[in-house]
């Protein structure tokens, strides 16, 4: 199973297994911190067509891009789940004060706890949300008082809105799968621009910064760029004659 995935990728591979041999053997459920997408893609290949296992995965909300998985003995499918999420909001004057998405989650990640604790953040002009693990809401709000230099005080919120993802797809010519060659086909770029910006630390490979240009991408990667945004390689479509390989990939708008 592991050569389907990389190196760094193993471990969560055997966290997938695990999860799977409590559900069959045991009969457990078993609920996950909120996962990226290349993680729920692995957890979703993995678990496959298996007949006693039913899979599940809920952000909070319609849109959500990062997501809590739920895998449970099939028998359970007629239960309602238990997410155990909860939505956080603060709000601030943006007359005097200008809040990102970047700071939000800085100011998160300085509370302690791991990326996978917190779903989606939404920013807007005068507020944040953000989505939680219910067992951790209650020590975020005591322990994160600011954003920046602004002080904020959370409240728990019955709802979070999202805009739907949607992808703009396009089939493209890539010589190999290195980064630079795939990398500059997603975003438009020249081939120098490309290893400029890979070389600089602008961009990451499923949510890890990735610094070599000749790192082999692979189908279902999800690319950043900073400044550009989210492209993700979707599927092959064969190659040519002249053994160019023809991929389609998206950008998310």
């Amino acid at each position: 199973m592991y050569e389907h995935f990389r190196k760094e990728e193993h471990p969560f591979v055997d966290q997938v297994r695990d999860m799977i041999e409590s559900v069959t053997l045991f009969h457990q459920e078993r609920l996950t911190d909120f996962l990226d997408p290349r993680q729920q893609d692995i957890l979703t290949s993995i678990v496959g067509k298996n007949e006693e296992c039913e899979l599940l995965f809920h952000g909070g909300a319609q849109g959500c891009e990062r997501k809590r998985a739920l895998l449970r003995p099939i028998y359970l499918q007629d239960e309602p789940p238990k997410w155990g999420i909860t939505f956080l909001y603060a709000s601030f004057s943006s007359k005097f004060v200008t809040i990102l998405h970047r700071d939000v989650l800085g100011a998160l990640m300085n509370t302690g706890l791991k990326r996978e604790k917190f779903g989606d953040i939404v920013v807007g002009d005068d507020f944040f949300t953000f989505a939680t693990a219910t067992d951790t809401a209650a020590y975020i709000r005591i322990s994160l008082d600011y954003v920046g230099k602004t002080s904020i005080s959370l409240e728990e919120t019955d709802t979070m809105e999202l805009e739907e993802e949607r992808w703009q797809t396009e089939q493209v010519l890539v010589s190999s799968m290195r980064l630079d060659a795939v990398l500059s086909s997603v975003y438009g770029l020249s081939r120098s621009k490309g290893v400029e910006a890979i070389s600089k630390g602008y961009v990451k490979v499923n949510w890890r910064l990735v610094d070599q240009p000749a790192f082999t991408l692979a189908i279902g990667d999800y690319l950043s760029l900073r400044g550009y945004g989210r492209g993700k390689v979707m599927h092959s479509d064969g190659t040519t004659k002249k053994e160019k390989i023809r991929l389609t990939v998206g950008r998310k708008k």
